[in-house]
């Protein structure tokens, strides 16, 4: 789940100084406690379309709030703050249309920043974190406590849901695609198996930049037909091809590279080790596994994966992991960690090969 997201770090990711006073202190802690206000109202927005509505032009409260099927008077207080938090603006008394941030909210803006809000704030993961104690004290995921499924079949099951976490992880990784095809040298490789590759936006990208390798996107069977139709439309089927399978039974074999492109950390460290350790029976004696996720820093430097990991506790039951938490799997499973490859992103390129 990982990044849109991953480039922005939450602001209480930033840490408050041994030296601060009380009452800076009690304000940090409130700023981080009151997080939770702009957020629903932001999701409010998103879930009722507003930017949408005002697309063409500013409305009068009295349209907005029968396009959105809201009370007139709720429906100015929710007006209120987000013209507080610059989504949109009061241009005349009762009158309301859009700011530059709000425009980025719509349906149709680059980057699917309405679809991330719809995941990341939707109700679905706010039930989940409902149960952010119960993963505390379980280790189990807060969402299969409030659902009784895992992320995967809690998206199966609701497709609507599915649409939008689609759409927000494409707008997410889409930026961190272009860094990973930048800061490593793919040509090297034959061919390239992106492993659970979604609908292949890092492999095209990959593939497009190269002369030399031929793809693999290796996904679910639901997944793999989207993937097809993507790499279709991008005139790159001649050097891509799509396999269905499940990374859990067996992955395609032979090949020199392996990508792992944001799947570890939606797993436990005995269901990443799995995966791994079908990768190590499929790649190619001397090839290459890279793992495209954030590496943490060690100690208390601030990086906004430490604040994701708990995301991933509450609703994918994964886990972030620092580099050498990652030499322990790859080791485990008959890598050795390489190196790590950074992108100018907060995401890195774990390197390994086979022992």
């Amino acid at each position: 789940m990982n990044s849109a997201l991953a480039a922005m770090g939450p602001p209480s990711a930033q840490p408050i100084t041994q030296t601060v006073d009380s009452d800076s202190a009690h304000l940090r802690l409130a700023e981080m406690a009151m997080a939770i206000w702009p957020a629903r109202a932001i999701y409010a927005a998103a879930h009722l379309a507003i930017p949408d509505h005002l697309a063409a032009g500013a409305l009068p409260l009295d349209d907005i709030a029968r396009h959105t099927g809201t009370h007139v008077p709720s429906l100015r207080r929710l007006l209120r703050a987000l013209a507080s938090c610059g989504i949109v603006t009061e241009v005349s008394p009762g009158r309301f249309g859009l700011t530059a941030l709000g425009d980025a909210l719509r349906t149709d803006a680059p980057g699917s920043a309405r679809a991330l809000v719809m995941t990341i704030a939707g109700d679905w993961q706010w039930t989940a974190w409902g149960n952010f104690l119960h993963s505390l004290r379980t280790g189990q995921s807060g969402l299969l406590k409030s659902s009784g499924l895992d992320l995967f079949s809690y998206l199966a099951a609701h497709p609507e849901d599915r649409v939008f976490f689609d759409r927000a992880m494409i707008g997410i990784h889409g930026a961190t695609a272009a860094a990973v095809t930048a800061a490593y040298d793919f040509d090297t490789f034959e061919s390239i198996v992106d492993v659970g590759g979604g609908t292949g936006t890092l492999l095209k990208t990959i593939l497009k930049a190269t002369r030399g390798p031929r793809g693999v996107l290796f996904d679910l069977p639901e997944t793999a037909k989207a993937a097809s139709e993507a790499i279709a439309q991008e005139g790159l089927t001649s050097r891509c091809a799509v396999a269905e399978g499940d990374f859990f039974r067996a992955i395609p074999e032979g090949h020199d590279c392996h990508i792992l492109a944001h799947v570890l950390h939606d797993w436990t460290d005995d269901q990443a080790l799995a995966i791994l350790r079908n990768c190590r029976r499929a790649i190619a004696p001397t090839g290459r596994l890279l793992i495209i996720e954030a590496v943490l820093p060690e100690g208390d430097t601030p990086h906004h994966g430490k604040l994701m990991d708990l995301l991933m506790l509450t609703v994918t039951g994964g886990v972030e992991r620092t580099a050498s938490e990652f030499s322990a799997l790859l080791t485990a499973a008959g890598f050795r960690l390489k190196s790590v490859v950074a992108t100018g992103t907060h995401q890195n390129i774990v390197e390994a090969a086979v022992r």
